[in-house]
């Protein structure tokens, strides 16, 4: 006999573009938002009666008017407030989810811009009737070291061709969130107290990762993410736990030996190759106190 398992429904990917246009140098804020209510939704299941549904218009409504009604100071605080209003909105709910994705754009002029390249910055709020959690990141933020870097003593079998190396390329596409701690202040149901700087905090990990790669010696990519995770854990007491997903952009040498014509390459030029693709993914915890 058929019983319903865990389901969720929402609107996925509204792309809400806020102007600020309160002093003659206007500001963007751009974000894709994907909103998702957990709860009793059997009856839209199984019978079909829609009467517990907050339809996914509605959602998507009120990612928009909440841009405007509430403002975007930031993804993290934006997306509390959108998660508590749908929650309200809903009965038969027992979470929110909100998911937002923000891009960047360079200031021209008072009102022209320019879209910034580089990593798109994320959040995850999720929001139940006592309960908050954030959890902050970045995602397609691309970093190289040209040296400081090695591979080797791995495992060797009949199958393995990879040569050790001193002295190589290492290079990722660096997808990382990390959970905020100590939420437990924060009053899920209010629409204005307890804010907090999240943009500082999202600038303050940024910074400790990319200042950890920048100066750290690389003995593996694996080695490199725990650094950079301690580092967070250990400097920001804020963050709780910070998780990575890491790509592996190889960089293999350019092989001159076949031309006519002389060419020495001592680790000058390379091929970029973006598949197949070693993929490292790990996460660092704050050890509780004993």
């Amino acid at each position: 006999m058929a019983t319903l398992g865990a389901n969720q429904y929402g609107k996925a990917e509204s792309r809400v573009v806020r102007i600020i246009r309160d002093s003659p140098h206007h500001e963007i804020v751009d974000l894709n938002v994907s909103s998702s209510l957990r709860g009793d939704f059997a009856g839209a299941h199984i019978d079909g009666d829609q009467a517990a549904v907050l339809p996914t218009d509605t959602q998507k409504n009120t990612a928009f008017a909440y841009a405007k009604l509430h403002g975007v100071s930031s993804p993290e605080d934006y997306a509390l407030a959108l998660a508590r209003r749908l929650l309200e909105a809903t009965p038969a709910a027992r979470e929110a989810e909100v998911r937002v994705e923000q891009y960047a754009w360079d200031r021209l002029g008072s009102h022209a811009f320019l879209r910034r390249g580089g990593e798109t910055r994320t959040c995850v709020v999720t929001v139940g009737r006592d309960t908050a959690s954030v959890v902050s990141g970045f995602r397609d933020l691309v970093v190289m070291k040209s040296t400081d870097s090695e591979f080797k003593g791995f495992l060797v079998d009949e199958f393995t061709t990879l040569a050790e190396t001193d002295d190589r390329i290492l290079a990722t596409s660096l997808v990382a969130q990390w959970r905020h701690d100590g939420l437990d202040e924060l009053d899920h149901r209010s629409q204005s107290d307890h804010r907090r700087d999240w943009n500082s905090s999202y600038d303050d990990v940024r910074d400790v990762l990319l200042s950890t790669f920048a100066t750290t010696y690389s003995r593996a990519l694996q080695e490199t993410l725990y650094v950079m995770g301690a580092a967070v854990v250990d400097t920001l007491p804020g963050i709780a736990e910070i998780s990575f997903s890491a790509p592996n952009r190889h960089h293999f040498l350019v092989d001159f030996s076949g031309f006519e014509v002389p060419v020495e390459n001592h680790g000058e030029v390379f091929i970029a190759a973006d598949r197949p693709y070693g993929l490292i993914e790990c996460t660092v915890l704050r050890e509780p106190p004993a």
